[in-house]
């Protein structure tokens, strides 16, 4: 006998209750009298992220989320790049809006075709037509699409990027939305309404526009930023980079590999990383009269191990000896190690690096003595000694690697002018299209998964569920302290995503829809499918990339 009902239990009440099948999550997302900090926009629908519109057809799990929520933030932001797309075209219709990166807590934009500096009245124009279409609450319509019909809707409004990227998926049907007559993708859901997406802000930054996002805390508020002058030209370098490669967006990288390119794609990328870790060794040559010691920082999977062991190389190359010390085995032992506000050992925090015994390892490193360093058992959770006795002679020069390096308080005695100070992040260098780049975090995400696998036997459950926990401490501990750094270093690879995929998706495929951690991996291998795989035969054993695939020639 069949039924016309189906049963919802809600997460956010743990309660259930029958409705009639076919019902959205718009007609019942009342029902269940909840008080969030924010208006519902989305769902979890059995762990994964479902829009208002979602028809119910059988017995679901449903967690309502808001903007506080990391996936209802990225519903809020995916839809407020389209009301900004959509009020380029109104305001500039032969403009083409380039969403470059996110930075200071925004998200940088360029006009293409422009052909003169932007103005403080472009940006108001911008802004008002924003505002005219928030204001009218628009529906962000979703329509399913013969993919050569999508594709040709694409290439009408100049979408000539998103246009391949369809193509190479290679699905007969393929999703669109819709803003009025504008069409558009960017990869993920988006709120029912432009009506929905009011808390914004547009400002000028270097040579176009900072998008500027509502504070998760305080919702009623954007983002506060600064300008960013090392991460910003980072970020420029990059830029040249792509171009030398003539890869600037996934379309591109995926044309390169499908015409077996894949290696001479990685070639050119190796070397790129090698001149520039060379450029900065001869900097450091350049005032080894000064320089007694060189910090490496950077937040989680940016890959400060293999750089400074490659930067070694280099340094050697000019004729000095360098070592290497690892903050990391200066941890206070597991007892004494701070907890975050989600009850997780906070090792992003200063307070969980013995600072006092670091700075007499150095005073007496400098006064010629020897000590003996320590090594950080993470299986013991404590200290212990580790037999290595070390003593600086004529041309030695120390390196020193661990996330704290930029934080001023981590060598209170040390001159500024004894120090170099590096910072490394994964800037990811390429695009999926002109309007969606790709997350600097989420390519650190995927490396971490894939180590944390290798090398501390975690499950991708496991990664992903510390990860919010990582990037808290990331944003209270690291980020805040980068512009000290003397120079930046982007790690990330233009192709190693291409390379990364066939190891990511089977751990993020043994995370179980009855695991809250299934958004999120559900989340990155939709993101991974549109990168054609690309084969790690050719990448060298002194790659940065082989810290996490592993196949390095370096000892860790």
């Amino acid at each position: 006998m069949t039924t016309n009902t189906i049963d919802i239990y809600c997460v956010n009440t743990n309660t259930k209750r029958s409705y009639p099948l076919g019902i959205t999550l718009m007609e019942i997302k009342d029902d269940f009298g909840l008080k969030l900090k924010n208006p519902i926009i989305g769902a979890l629908v059995n762990n994964k992220v479902k829009e208002l519109s979602f028809v119910f057809v059988k017995t679901k799990k449903v967690e309502f989320i808001d903007y506080s929520h990391p996936d209802g933030m990225r519903l809020y932001t995916r839809s407020l790049f389209f009301i900004l797309y959509a009020a380029v075209h109104e305001v500039f219709p032969q403009v083409k809006l380039k969403m470059m990166h996110g930075i200071a807590r925004g998200y940088y934009c360029e006009l293409a075709g422009l052909q003169r500096p932007i103005t403080e009245s472009d940006i108001f124009a911008i802004k008002t037509e924003m505002r005219q279409l928030i204001d009218l609450d628009v529906p962000f319509k979703k329509m399913g699409l013969p993919s050569s019909e999508a594709v040709e809707i694409c290439r009408q409004q100049n979408l000539f990027f998103k246009a391949r990227l369809l193509e190479q998926q290679g699905d007969l049907f393929s999703y669109l939305y819709f803003l009025g007559i504008m069409a558009n993708y960017f990869y993920g859901y988006m709120v029912p309404s432009t009506g929905y997406v009011k808390i914004f802000d547009l400002v000028p930054y270097y040579n176009g526009l900072l998008l500027r996002i509502p504070n998760p805390a305080k919702f009623s508020e954007v983002q506060p930023f600064t300008k960013l002058e090392k991460l910003f030209g980072v970020f420029q370098e990059h830029r040249e980079w792509v171009e030398i490669l003539e890869v600037a967006n996934l379309a591109n990288l995926n044309e390169n590999t499908l015409n077996g390119k894949g290696g001479d794609i990685i070639k050119i990328s190796e070397a790129l990383h090698e001149k520039k870790v060379a450029e900065i060794a001869n900097v450091i040559h350049a005032r080894q009269d000064k320089v007694k010691i060189v910090l490496i920082a950077g937040p989680s999977a940016s890959g400060k191990t293999t750089f400074s062991k490659r930067l070694m190389v280099q340094l050697a190359v000019n004729g000095l000896k360098p070592v290497v010390i690892s903050l990391d085995d200066y941890f206070v032992d597991r007892d004494k190690t701070p907890k975050d506000a989600f009850g997780e050992y906070d090792f992003e925090a200063i307070e969980a690096i013995d600072v006092e015994f670091f700075n007499e390892h150095l005073i007496r490193l400098f006064n010629h003595e020897a000590v003996e360093l320590p090594l950080f058992s993470f299986a013991l959770g404590q200290r212990i000694a580790s037999g290595k006795i070390l003593q600086l002679g004529p041309g030695s020069i120390l390196i020193v690697e661990g996330i704290h390096g930029m934080n001023p308080n981590l060598i209170p005695h040390i001159k500024a002018e004894n120090t170099y100070k590096i910072f490394l992040s994964a800037l990811t260098q390429i695009s999926f299209d002109d309007q969606n780049h790709i997350s600097t975090t989420d390519n650190r995400l995927i490396r971490r998964i894939i180590r944390d696998s290798k090398y501390r036997s975690y499950s991708a459950q496991e990664t992903i569920r510390r990860w919010p926990s990582v990037r808290a401490g990331e944003d209270k501990n690291i980020f805040p302290y980068q512009e000290n750094a003397d120079v930046m270093f982007n790690s990330a690879l233009v192709y190693e995503l291409a390379v990364l995929k066939k190891y990511a998706e089977p751990l993020l495929k043994s995370v179980t829809e009855n695991q809250k951690e299934f958004s999120e991996s559900n989340r990155l291998l939709k993101f991974l499918s549109y990168f054609k795989p690309i084969d790690d035969l050719e990448i060298p054993p002194t790659s940065l990339i082989r810290e996490f695939l592993g196949g390095s020639s370096f000892t860790y």
